[in-house]
């Protein structure tokens, strides 16, 4: 089922994945390396999450706050992607690189993007489809 790009399978992660697995105790990293999947996040992505962890309004913060020290011992692929918004780089990576799993809960991404995408079942369990 997995796509391989230059021998490895790829999977990029979105901002409200990441904060949703912290939040439903998902170590997607852990799961990702057992499947053989490398990881990759965008720096809009990180950016995002810090501030989320910034706001004063947010939430979310905890699990920003989580999150970016997950990233940080984890050390994933970081990447640069082009686009006015995140969700808009994300959608034209996709579509150049078909063989990326996109992992999102993001609508429009699951929309806009053919490529197989990660989502998470019954709040514990990730699934490719």
């Amino acid at each position: 089922m997995n796509q391989l790009i230059q021998g490895r399978v790829y999977c990029l992660l979105d901002t409200s994945f990441i904060l949703t697995c912290i939040r439903n105790k998902i170590d997607f990293f852990e799961e990702l390396k057992l499947e053989g999947t490398e990881i990759i996040i965008p720096e809009k992505v990180i950016k995002e999450i810090e501030e989320i962890k910034n706001s004063k309004k947010s939430e979310a913060k905890p699990e920003a706050d989580l999150a970016l020290k997950f990233i940080k011992a984890k050390k994933p692929k970081i990447i640069q992607l082009k686009g006015k918004t995140t969700d808009n780089a994300i959608i034209n990576y996709a579509k150049q690189n078909p063989g990326v799993i996109i992992a999102t809960l993001d609508r429009e991404i699951k929309k806009k993007t053919k490529n197989h995408k990660l989502l998470i079942r019954s709040k514990k369990k990730l699934e490719i489809i």
